[in-house]
């Protein structure tokens, strides 16, 4: 895998690419509308004229009639079935939104076909699902791309570049905090509360929800490294609540030369998204978004300052990939890709396996 340097000649490129006169809207389709980051999908596609949709496939006459209302979506552009919308339309890629469990058959129906995918995390819930899914990307020569919200961070961005620069020095620990109060105690949607509760449809609770921010932004910062074990504990605070799934669990990464600790949880106070990150020449802490906060020397005081502003591409899920639809950028080491998340998925299962036996797991790599 390639350094992380490299994001910044791509960020450039990318810069440079998407200044250049207007083009043709991306042609998308989205596949389901179970998961509730939907909502923020079409908020988004408000805002940007690089991408349209042009179908989405959803069964649900009630999750139909939601959308169409509140987004003010024709009733021309909902199909019952995958095959009835390609049929009609031709999309480039397709958005996926479905529940966890279903992103295997929506991937390898799309790449039989020729079409890019892009899911919301997490990238699957079971390891097998994760390797079926690069396997069918590479097949059918397509791409297949995971969506987190971390990934449009400027923070995170600016942090990875430091890391990357050596400015932090020998980088030995990363603490991730990611989570909220709870999907029930945020209101998410039934059709959304529906298989986070449920451990075969999402994978786990909070653990795979949250834990996989954290293991995608190391699997970046480790170029690709994979974990020597991991060891990990989840428990359920609240189980009237959340009665089939943890709420709450710590996962430690040992690599060679450094740990990495992993803190997803619905049981926070209040949203977080955060990473601090800590080197033998100073310590960085993505803290939102936007701002970074540094201290390099044990005489100064912590400064903070907003994270320089990421080249539209690299702002939303929307905006990516139509940059990649269109050659701009090809986001190969990204936090969205395969690679990427095939390593997280294998953090995530051996972090699964741990808090179930009560053992460190050795993290042994899946075939290349």
């Amino acid at each position: 895998m390639r350094a992380i340097k490299c994001l910044l000649a791509t960020f450039a490129l990318a810069a440079t690419s998407l200044a250049m006169n207007a083009q043709q809207p991306v042609p998308i389709a989205v596949i389901g509308l179970e998961h509730g980051h939907a909502m923020g999908l079409f908020n988004t596609l408000r805002h940007t004229h690089n991408v349209e949709v042009v179908g989405i496939v959803e069964k649900d006459p009630t999750l139909r009639a939601k959308y169409a209302k509140q987004f003010s979506l024709a009733s021309s552009l909902f199909y019952d079935t995958n095959d009835a919308m390609l049929a009609a339309v031709h999309p480039k890629a397709v958005l996926v939104y479905t529940s966890p469990e279903k992103h295997r058959l929506v991937v390898e129906w799309a790449a039989k076909h020729g079409l890019d995918a892009m899911m919301e995390k997490p990238f699957a819930t079971t390891l097998a699902d994760a390797v079926a899914m690069r396997d069918a990307g590479r097949k059918y020569h397509t791409r297949v791309l995971v969506n987190y919200e971390t990934g449009w961070y400027a923070s995170n961005a600016e942090v990875l570049k430091d890391v990357a620069d050596g400015k932090l020095g020998h980088v030995y620990k990363v603490v991730v905090h990611d989570g909220h109060q709870g999907p029930k105690e945020i209101g998410v949607g039934p059709e959304f509360m529906a298989f986070l509760g449920d451990p075969a449809r999402g994978g786990a609770g909070a653990m795979f929800d949250f834990g996989c921010y954290g293991a995608d932004l190391l699997t970046v910062m480790r170029h690709g490294e994979l974990p020597v074990s991991v060891t990990a504990v989840a428990q359920t605070n609240k189980p009237g609540t959340y009665p089939h799934v943890d709420d709450d669990a710590t996962i430690i990464l040992r690599y060679k030369d450094a740990q990495a600790v992993l803190m997803p949880s619905w049981d926070w106070s209040f949203a977080r998204k955060d990473m601090e990150v800590y080197g033998d020449k100073g310590i960085e802490v993505a803290l939102d978004p936007d701002r970074v906060s540094t201290r390099f020397a044990q005489r100064d005081q912590p400064t903070t300052q907003d994270a320089p502003k990421l080249p539209l591409a690299y702002t939303n899920s929307l905006e990516y990939l139509a940059a990649i639809e269109r050659g701009e950028i090809k986001g190969d080491d990204d936090l969205t890709s395969v690679d990427v998340n095939l390593a997280t998925m294998q953090i995530l299962d051996a972090a699964k396996r741990s808090s179930q036996t009560g053992r460190t797991v050795t993290v042994i790599p899946v075939s290349k």
